[in-house]
């Protein structure tokens, strides 16, 4: 009878020269996941087949194009509003309040024909006449921003800037409770909730369903 050589656990066997198991398993299992030609193919005739967009539309407007006007962003609309407020806003150039009155010194030895292209130092000591017409109040307001380190450029704030109008419908509220109002009452005009609130409107003294309408802003106005 034949003896197998005992082999040692250090010597190279068959798979140990292939390399590890996991290995070998792993790349028989890339072969194996592998797409054929012909499964590419039935694979692309079912995109072709899944694909809307070569189907006909009757439904669309062949000549409806899109509008080429884009909507500004933020960063334009503050930027809009900045260059609206400050050519709104008077400056010293352009105002007439930036004249200051002329030297009394100057004009006494001036005889009134000529106009002086130098002026004295008297003159230069003047205080600004346009910055004591401004309001004191936009003093206070430029001293503060100056020592806060903003700039005196107006700013463009949330609340200065007019938004285009909402296209969503309204919604409508309750007169009384405030939750939300699907009904209206035709006698006194007023909007309630359910039945409970209804009963509270048809209680109400005379005047008073003209009060609440007149919070809402839908009261009548007798001239």
């Amino acid at each position: 009878m034949e003896q197998l050589e005992p082999t040692s656990p250090h010597s190279p066997s068959e798979d140990q020269t292939l390399g590890p198991i996991w290995l070998q398993r792993r790349s028989v299992h890339e072969h194996d996941m592998a797409p054929t030609a012909e499964e590419i193919d039935a694979h692309q005739q079912l995109l072709d087949k899944l694909d809307i967009h070569a189907i006909h539309k009757p439904f669309r407007n062949h000549h409806w194009k899109p509008n080429q006007r884009r909507n500004k962003n933020i960063k334009t609309i503050l930027g809009d509003a900045v260059r609206k407020e400050a050519s709104l806003q008077p400056t010293q150039d352009n105002s007439g309040a930036a004249t200051p009155n002329p030297d009394e010194s100057s004009t006494s030895a001036d005889d009134g024909e000529s106009t002086p292209a130098v002026s004295t130092p008297g003159s230069m000591l003047q205080p600004n006449l346009a910055q004591a017409s401004r309001n004191l109040s936009k003093l206070v307001l430029e001293k503060n921003m100056r020592s806060n380190g903003f700039s005196n450029a107006p700013s463009a704030t949330y609340t200065n800037i007019e938004s285009a109008p909402s296209m969503a419908h309204s919604k409508h509220y309750c007169d009384i409770t405030g939750l939300p109002a699907p009904y209206t009452d035709p006698k006194t005009r007023l909007r309630y909730h359910n039945k409970e609130i209804f009963g509270v409107i048809r209680g109400l003294g005379q005047g008073v369903a003209e009060q609440y309408l007149e919070a809402r802003g839908a009261h009548t106005i007798l001239k």
